[in-house]
């Protein structure tokens, strides 16, 4: 489906049926040089449990009009724009990356326009390597490799992991950052600059889902901890096996647990 922010065009995937009163909605963030694709694996799981489930394109993303926009701030601004938009206040909202990021901004902007908050693949602060942030500036392509190979697990470049991938699932990340390579140097100093993240996180009254996979290199175990400390009622899950791109690795655990929590 199509909408207008701020008069420009904003494309939203959608999975479930129609929102309704009473029944669980789920709005799906996606991270850098990323777009709704990077929930293609996990949205028809959710829809099969019964979520309207909606995932944008931010700004300057996939089918979205616009340029990237260059902080966590404007990106949160914009997300609850479209929640009004969409007539979704109230709804579970996850975050993958940077879009847990932009998700928990939000929600600390928000109050109880945002009902639930999910966090996958976070930490606070998440600080990216000058030499990852200079690629992404002069070789993006490079830096999406570079980024792709650093999201998965070793063992699913050889055997997907049981997930049917094969070796082509690496290859699905890479891919669609490729066709958003022109907005990873900004999605990349956005992650770099937030240093919001842990007064947000304290200010997020409502129940926070922290979704995390055990073998993560680019936003480790060991970084998450203040994160968690900092929220009210935060719910830590586990994935063993599992990578930074956990949508793409392990997209039937990441379903059952935002379904579960989302209901």
């Amino acid at each position: 489906m199509k909408t207008t922010i701020d008069g420009l065009a904003c494309h939203i995937a959608t999975a479930g049926p129609a929102p309704a009163p009473g029944k669980p909605a789920l709005l799906l963030v996606h991270g850098a040089a990323n777009d709704h694709a990077a929930w293609h694996d996990v949205m028809p799981q959710l829809a099969a449990r019964g979520l309207s489930v909606f995932a944008p394109d931010l700004p300057g993303h996939g089918q979205s009009a616009g340029t990237p926009l260059a902080s966590i701030g404007a990106l949160a601004d914009w997300l609850l724009a479209l929640l009004g938009k969409l007539e979704l206040d109230g709804a579970t909202v996850a975050g993958h990356s940077m879009g847990s990021l932009v998700a928990l901004e939000a929600a600390a902007r928000g109050g109880a326009r945002i009902g639930r908050l999910a966090l996958l693949g976070a930490s606070v602060p998440m600080p990216v390597s000058g030499a990852l942030l200079e690629a992404a500036r002069a070789t993006p392509d490079a830096a999406c490799r570079m980024v792709a190979l650093w999201s998965h697990t070793p063992s699913f470049f050889v055997a997907g992991n049981g997930g049917g991938h094969g070796v082509w699932g690496p290859g699905k990340t890479l891919a669609v950052m490729r066709r958003n390579a022109g907005t990873l140097a900004t999605d990349l100093a956005n992650c770099n600059d937030y240093g919001n993240g842990l007064a947000a996180a304290a200010a997020v009254a409502g129940p926070t889902l922290l979704l995390l996979g055990k073998r993560d290199r680019m936003t480790p175990l060991r970084a998450v901890q203040p994160l968690q400390d900092a929220l009210r009622q935060a719910t830590r899950r586990e994935l063993d096996d599992c990578g930074h791109a956990m949508m793409v690795e392990r997209p039937q655990a990441v379903a059952a647990a935002l379904a579960e929590f989302a209901a």
